[in-house]
């Protein structure tokens, strides 16, 4: 799908990342395609829908590590685990802690590190704040701007403090916007493949 970016094209961005060539056609064809959806129309489907909104959310940003290149010092794999914290969302935690019990192998270890307030992000290549996140949000999001973490958020008011992805729901279908200067301020790239299936690049 298109995407529109301020000001400018979008570069290339490093397309090196670990996981299959199945999966990565998989994220893109089902981004594309728009088959991963989120129903959250009806009162009946209620909790239904905020669960299968967040096994999405999690799903997304389980691949989303596929895209990201992080400088040399601060990489995982295979010398250490790549850490992803959590705060905000207990139900996100939960999903994706189950997917990482399932997918993880022994060179490419992953940690779900779930936070309390204004926790240390030292350590972090990943940061989701939730929308119960609260006012620890911006403290979070300002301290992991000066590292190399690939922060994603779910509010827009998150992602103003300074989120790199921020997950939207639109016309019941989970998607992504991404802000492509913010992840070069802390030096991580991002293949120009996922910025190709992101709702907008700003």
């Amino acid at each position: 799908m298109p995407v529109s970016s301020s000001p400018g094209t979008p570069r290339d961005r490093a397309d090196h990342a670990p996981g299959t060539d199945t999966d990565r056609r998989f994220l893109l064809g089902a981004l594309a395609a728009g088959l991963l959806t989120c129903r959250v129309g009806t009162v009946r489907a209620q909790a239904e829908s905020v669960a299968t909104e967040y096994q999405i959310k999690a799903a997304f940003l389980y691949k989303f590590i596929d895209y990201v290149e992080w400088p040399q010092a601060s990489k995982p794999w295979p010398q250490a685990a790549l850490v992803i914290g959590v705060t905000g969302s207990n139900s996100l935690a939960d999903e994706l802690a189950a997917i990482v019990a399932q997918r993880s192998a022994p060179n490419r270890q992953i940690v779900v590190r779930r936070l309390q307030g204004a926790q240390n992000t030292e350590g972090l290549h990943v940061l989701f704040v939730g929308k119960g996140a609260g006012a620890s949000a911006e403290d979070l999001l300002r301290t992991a701007s000066a590292r190399p973490i690939l922060t994603v958020t779910e509010t827009e008011a998150a992602f103003a403090l300074g989120g790199v992805i921020n997950f939207v729901v639109e016309a019941d279908k989970v998607r992504f916007d991404v802000a492509l200067q913010r992840a070069e301020r802390s030096n991580i790239k991002i293949s120009s493949r996922l910025l190709s299936v992101a709702r907008k690049v700003v």
